[in-house]
């Protein structure tokens, strides 16, 4: 390859960028100065240089260098343009692993939540993709609420003008995607309902990104002090999540409620212009955001959901996590007694970072959080029905972090892949290997934590045990059984109605329908029942992370429940 291409040029900046010494510092600088002076003509080739200069942004060597990346990027956009303006082929722009660029776009059938927050947050920039919208039935079931006579011509007509009807009713000084969403909030029907009604419209929202913070591009978070980096960074094999367990609290800080507000905000920009939605940055809790400093220039931020989004037993957790101000990370935790379902998602651009120290850190936070002690990753995180994790190999970094197996004959099956590693120089686990090692759990196991007591289990077992009993004693009418529920399990706990609040009432209710298949709950001791009754109050309360708390505290209970779960 010559020496002077920009492919050249971008292979140097690349190998320069994971050195931390002087001369590699020094390379860096002189490859970031000679390629911000070429014209690119291909997108592939912009994106690629896009995404190096976010790597060096949040690990970068020093200040000379971060001060040129941000001058880079605050420009960046004129690249875009200039590619557009050279009928250059943008469509790589729009891949989901690298969308988000300053000048780009964002196409998207936005759920209700989002849309509205979008509505509100950049209005200008939000039109309807009409041309790729092909559900004409959903359009003519729904829009009839909106538009009078609407039903004269979807009805019984073909090629029926939506675009006209809508543009026609709407009025020249309202944008169509704000006059539709207004209406559905005029509709006399629940949040939950009119969500349901408007997602299944499957309207794809047109989000132009521009210059914005939004963007990937210029998405950062102020910081007080920026870490730079002056030796090599921390590898896997210099993590030990023992030692990270046994080290001493991270303080964990709450936000107020702007500051919260503020954290969700960017936690909903950086995952909609990567085609992601989080269901706890959708509708985090803004009142109970909280901050935590990990070192080495990374900031966490944790928050849960309000009482009237929770799941009915698990309690829900999400984190952003920010390096040097930048997004780089996100994880979702599902908790139930003292197990802990963890989804880790480090974006693309920083994969070759400290992926695996930043994974400790947040499983520390987690720790502390909510007292866990048992660690799962479900099989998507190991490449089940999911290409990203057999490529990067996502087994090997949770088996070398200390997680294990939970099926006999996967465990078998890693035995003799370790082996095949330890006795064979360069071998790898082909990929149809690593596609069945991901076709069950991992665990990990904390005293005073027994190992194998919760391999078996799944929660989709324990709602699977509800709906057998609904269908063999009341007829498969969920209602029959809800009613049913309540009344034994109340009955069995010595609760009344008037004992608890009305969001206390719809917690019980959830609860019920589990407790309702443990035998002998009345013969339980006081202590028993009334910690089952303020487990249910904590579900409904403020903090969920006390409800977690509580359950590790109830051995029977977990037991019971393990048993139907598994």
């Amino acid at each position: 390859m010559p020496p002077d291409t920009l492919d050249h040029l971008l292979d140097l900046l690349d190998e320069s960028k994971r050195r931390f010494d002087q001369q590699g510092s020094a390379r860096t600088l002189k490859g970031l100065a000679q390629i911000q002076r070429r014209r690119f003509t291909d997108a592939v080739t912009l994106i690629r240089f896009h995404e190096t200069l976010l790597f060096i942004r949040a690990y970068p060597q020093n200040a000379r260098i971060l001060q040129l990346v941000e001058k880079i990027l605050s420009s960046f956009i004129k690249r875009v343009h200039a590619l557009s303006e050279m009928d250059a082929d943008l469509s790589p722009l729009d891949d989901v692993e690298v969308s988000g660029i300053a000048g780009t776009w964002i196409d998207e059938a936005f759920t209700y939540s989002i849309a509205r927050w979008l509505d509100k947050k950049y209005p200008t920039k939000l039109s309807l993709d009409w041309e790729a919208h092909h559900d004409e039935y959903r359009l003519a079931a729904t829009f009839p609420r909106l538009l009078p006579l609407l039903e004269e011509d979807a009805l019984v007509e073909a090629n029926v003008p939506y675009v006209k009807w809508i543009s026609t009713a709407k009025g020249r000084q309202r944008r169509e995607l704000s006059w539709i969403l207004a209406g559905f909030d005029r509709l006399q029907l629940s949040e939950k309902e009119k969500a349901e009604l408007y997602e299944s419209l499957k309207l794809l929202v047109w989000w132009e990104l521009g210059n914005s913070r939004a963007t990937r591009t210029m998405m950062k978070r102020p910081m007080r002090k920026v870490y730079y980096h002056t030796g090599p960074l921390l590898r896997r094999s210099d993590v030990s999540l023992e030692r990270e367990f046994a080290s001493a609290p991270i303080q964990l800080t709450r936000l107020s409620r702007s500051q919260g507000d503020a954290i969700l905000d960017l936690a909903r920009e950086t995952s909609s212009v990567r085609y992601r939605e989080l269901y706890g940055f959708t509708h985090g809790d803004a009142s109970r955001v909280l901050r935590a400093d990990i070192g080495r220039g990374v900031e966490v931020f944790v928050t849960g959901v309000p009482p009237e989004r929770r799941l009915p037993l698990r309690a829900y957790h999400a984190g952003l996590v920010f390096k040097n101000g930048v997004p780089v990370c996100y994880v979702e935790c599902l908790s139930f007694f003292e197990r802990i379902e963890v989804g880790f998602n480090i974006y693309y651009t920083f994969r070759e970072g400290e992926s695996a120290w930043i994974y400790a850190r947040v499983l520390k936070i987690f720790r502390q959080l909510l007292k866990v002690s048992v660690f799962s990753i479900d099989p998507y995180q190991l490449g089940y029905e999911n290409e990203e994790g057999i490529e990067s190999g996502a087994f090997w970094f949770y088996r070398k972090l200390g997680f294990r197996p939970t099926v006999p004959r996967l465990t078998e099956l890693m035995r003799t892949e370790e082996l095949r590693l330890a006795t064979r120089p360069g071998y790898r686990t082909p990929p149809r290997i690593l596609r069945q090692l991901a076709q069950g759990h991992m665990l990990l196991e904390l005293p005073p934590s027994d190992q194998s007591r919760w391999d078996n289990f799944q929660i989709r077992k324990v709602a699977l045990a509800v709906q057998r009993k609904m269908a063999s004693r009341f007829k498969g009418e969920a209602e029959k059984i809800r009613r049913a529920s309540v009344e034994s399990v109340a009955r069995a706990l010595g609760v009344g109605r008037r004992d608890l609040k009305q969001a206390e009432q719809a917690a019980f209710a959830e609860h019920a329908l589990v407790l309702a298949l443990i035998p002998h709950l009345s013969s339980w001791s006081r202590d028993e029942k009334r910690a089952v009754v303020e487990i249910i109050r904590a579900k409904a309360g403020a903090d969920e992370a006390r409800y977690v708390r509580l359950l590790v505290g109830h051995p029977r209970l977990r037991d019971e429940v393990i048993r139907i779960g598994s």
